[in-house]
This record gives structure tokens, C-alpha cells and sequence, in this order.
């Protein structure tokens, strides 16, 4: 475990640990102004829209005469497909009655069973190298090559410089959409370039997280970060901070413990933190506020 912390495990899990860092960092910041704009939910039905995009561009592919494990291959076509599904809950909001969350349900779910029932199909074809395709789903390091671990932190990287340069018209539009029109931001791009942010970290994380769990990647951080500021840029810093050490930690965890899933482990340190965070922030955890409810109650008592 020491040795995997330490990055002493070799070049290989060096590198993955430190894709996934940058893949954390990115998502946490992301996530931020997410959880600013309220609009948490979507990160879910982007996510589950990528499945059938991953699958097709396997099958694509293969009939090129490719193995169809080509990372950059699968991680265009999951963002095909995720743009597609985000732009059918546009669609679907705005042309109908159907509620967002309404939208995001039904989108959520029809992409992810036909993903479902493409990566059936694949698994019956003798051609191609499907075994462990399935690794997307919860997210898989083992075997991953140098080149893969290079793209996912490359693009965690890119992912995360793109969200700092909009960091201040994304916050005018989370925070008061009518004051940034009024300073001539057009809010319907803003919106549209958070949801771009958004599927960049989903499909740069599909390998590590998995798109399952990506989405706890990018809600969980902004949340923990929240119990130890009311400061909207110490929030988005911490977030990227609570990321960054989720996604190391969990990497290099799985890195000593190869039987574990990497996403899992990200995600089940990032609650851990969220944990540390509920309880013991100094304003607003629990035991602060037990703390604080018990001196008013004793100042009451002599007072009466």
C-alpha cells in the first residue's frame, strides 16, 4: 500500500495513479459549478448515454478489422452518443410537457438498456477483442497501456484548464442568470458549455471510474467541499483538491490490491471524505452544530 502511495510500483501505475488524479481534480471542479447551477442530475443521464456510443464504435470498429480497443476510438463514439442523449432531454424539456428529471429518467434508461443489448451482441462475436470491455461499466486499470493513462490525463487536464477560463461567466449564470444577461452573457451557451465539460470528464473517465460511477465523481466532491466553505472559489478548489486525492488514492489502492475495481475505490474514498467532511467541518458539520445547539441550550437554561 506504501509503496503504491508512494508511486513505487512502476512507470505503468504511476502513470494510471496520476491520470486519475487529474481525471479527480477535473471532475471535482466540474462538479462544482454543477452542483452551483443545480444541475446534478444531468451528469446521470449523460453518463448512462455513453454505453451505447461505447458499443457501437466496438462493433464500428471491428468491421474496419480493428480489435475495437482502440481508447480514443471508444471515447468518441461515447461522446456521440452522450451528446445525443443530452440533446434528446433538451428536446424533450423544452418541445413538451415532460419534466427535466421526467426526461432524464426516460433518456437515462432506454440509452443505457440499448447499451445494455449491444454489449450482449458483442460478447457473442468471435471477432474483435471484447474481454473486458465490460471494465467501463465500474471502470478497470488492469492492462491499461501507457498511451491510454497519457489520454485520460492529458484530457483531465484540458478538461479542467477549459472549466478554469469560464470559471466566472459559469458562476454569474449558477448564481443569477438575470445579472449575467444583463453583463451580455448569452446563459443558454454557458449552460451548454457545462454540459460539454460535463461529458468531456464522463467520457475521459470512462477507463478508470466507469461510467456507473463517474457520476459520484462529480457530485460527491462539490458536496463534501460545500460542509467547509460558503466561498464559491474555496468551494470549487476544494472540490478539485477532494477529486484529485479521491482519484489518486483510490488508483493507487487498486494499484496494490489488482483483484479491486479502480471506479469503486475512487468513489468509496471520495465518500470517505464526504464522511470526515458531514462530521467534522468546523461551521457547518455535525458535530459542530451539536456543539453549538448544546452551548445554546445550556446559555438558555442559565438564563432561566
Amino acid at each position: 500500500m506504501f509503496e503504491a502511495l508512494t508511486l513505487q510500483l512502476g512507470y505503468n501505475a504511476t502513470l494510471v495513479t496520476l491520470g486519475a488524479a487529474a481525471l479527480g481534480v477535473a471532475a471535482g471542479v466540474v462538479g462544482a459549478f454543477l452542483n452551483f447551477r443545480k444541475r446534478a442530475l444531468m451528469s446521470d443521464a449523460i453518463s448512462h448515454a455513453t454505453l451505447p456510443g461505447l458499443a457501437l464504435a466496438f462493433l464500428l470498429m471491428v468491421s474496419l478489422g480493428g480489435e475495437g480497443r482502440s481508447l480514443p476510438g471508444l471515447m468518441l463514439g461515447s461522446a456521440v452518443s452522450a451528446g445525443l442523449g443530452l440533446w434528446v432531454v433538451s428536446w424533450l424539456t423544452t418541445r413538451t410537457r415532460l419534466p427535466q428529471d421526467a426526461a432524464i429518467g426516460a433518456v437515462l434508461s432506454v440509452f443505457f438498456g440499448f447499451g445494455v443489448v449491444l454489449m450482449t451482441v458483442i460478447q457473442t462475436l468471435s471477432a474483435g477483442r471484447q474481454a473486458g470491455l465490460e471494465g467501463f461499466l465500474l471502470g478497470s486499470t488492469a492492462g491499461m497501456l501507457r498511451s491510454d493513462a497519457l489520454t485520460i490525463a492529458a484530457g483531465g487536464v484540458a478538461v479542467l484548464l477549459a472549466a478554469l477560463a469560464l470559471r466566472r461567466p459559469l458562476l454569474m449564470t449558477a448564481f443569477d442568470a438575470g445579472y449575467a444577461r444583463q453583463r451580455g452573457i448569452d446563459t443558454n451557451r454557458m449552460d451548454g458549455a457545462l454540459m460539454a465539460l460535463v461529458l468531456a470528464v464522463t467520457v475521459v473517465g470512462l477507463k478508470i471510474v466507469g461510467l456507473v460511477l463517474i457520476v459520484a465523481l462529480l457530485i460527491i466532491p462539490p458536496v463534501a467541499a460545500r460542509f467547509w466553505s460558503d466561498n464559491a472559489a474555496r468551494v470549487i478548489a476544494l472540490s478539485g483538491g477532494i477529486g484529485g486525492v479521491s482519484g489518486y488514492a483510490g488508483a493507487a489502492i487498486s494499484a496494490s490490491a489488482p483483484g479491486l475495481p479502480t471506479g469503486p475505490l475512487i468513489v468509496l474514498t471520495s465518500a470517505a471524505v464526504f464522511t470526515l467532511s458531514m462530521l467534522f467541518a468546523p461551521t457547518r458539520g455535525v458535530i459542530a452544530g451539536a456543539l453549538r445547539h448544546l452551548k445554546m441550550r445550556r446559555a438558555l437554561q442559565r438564563g432561566a
